[in-house]
């Protein structure tokens, strides 16, 4: 799935060589989304195999660790960058992985990074920011539902999210007669929520899990707030960077109702209620 992770090396992934799929990735920078705190994003533009697409790229440097459920260097470490790039609805690719290593390389990225993927567009990025706490958001709930769901039958695909708008098949084309508008109307809409929180103080190891269940919680408070019957996307998911601790071990608890959980929440909460109440008048 692509909100999964997977296990990192010790000291971290290395960008994947290219595996010379697809054209060449040809990225320019955008703008800088205004924050207040922490690690600064760019809003990339780049064409890629025919498509227009975006990114956003963090480049943290030394001394930051990521804890994060990313397709590529999830998991919790030091990581030199963070990358979220949008890719096409109907994404063909089997390893995710790779093409975000190029996309990195083309941006000169170096060293471990923690790498998402989306078909929502990214340029419609939000924010939050509370008390030196930024959380940048990219919201696509056009595949939405609950976290506890009934069990199904059919097998659950590596990317739910990028099928959603593939070319429909003739066992479930709409019948010739249909107006074509309506049939554009009910076509699945992709859905990712990325979350990237980044603090300007460190956290333990425990408050770097407890900061992306206390970010996941302000998401799902966020969505039903926006009129959503949702707790989110089957491939959601979250990136928290903070500083590398010191001889003190850094901040214990990342709560919701400690000092710095609550900023996280507040954060995320504004980000993801601004990009879900457009998704909200779609429905």
């Amino acid at each position: 799935m692509i909100g999964g992770a997977r296990r990192p090396r010790e000291d971290g992934p290395e960008p994947v060589p290219p595996s010379h799929q697809g054209c060449a990735i040809d990225s320019v920078r955008v703008h800088l989304p205004a924050q207040c705190a922490g690690p600064r994003a760019e809003l990339r533009d780049r064409h890629e195999d025919g498509h227009h697409l975006h990114h956003l790229v963090w480049r943290l440097g030394s001394g930051v660790r990521v804890c994060s459920s990313a397709v590529l260097g999830g998991g919790i470490g030091p990581r030199a960058w963070i990358l979220n790039a949008q890719v096409p609805g109907g994404y063909p690719r089997l390893d995710p992985d790779r093409h975000l290593a190029e996309i990195a390389a083309a941006e000169g990225l170096t060293g471990p990074g923690a790498g998402l993927m989306t078909a929502a567009e990214v340029a419609a990025y939000t924010t939050g920011h509370d008390g030196g706490v930024t959380a940048t958001v990219t919201t696509g709930l056009g595949v939405r539902g609950w976290a506890a769901a009934p069990e199904t039958t059919a097998p659950e695909t590596a990317a739910p999210e990028f099928a959603a708008d593939k070319t429909v098949t003739p066992e479930t084309a709409a019948p010739e007669t249909e107006d074509p508008a309506t049939r554009i109307r009910t076509q699945p809409r992709p859905g990712t929520v990325n979350i990237v929180v980044g603090l300007p103080v460190a956290l333990s190891d425990a408050a770097l899990v407890n900061a992306v269940a206390t970010a996941t919680e302000a998401k799902v408070q966020a969505l039903l707030d926006a009129g959503l019957d949702c707790s989110g996307t089957p491939t959601d998911a979250v990136c928290i960077a903070a500083p590398e601790p010191g001889p003190d071990g850094g901040e214990p608890f990342a709560g919701p109702r400690s000092p710095w959980g609550a900023r996280i929440a507040r954060a995320v909460h504004t980000a993801v209620l601004a990009g879900a109440r457009p998704a909200r008048d779609l429905s």
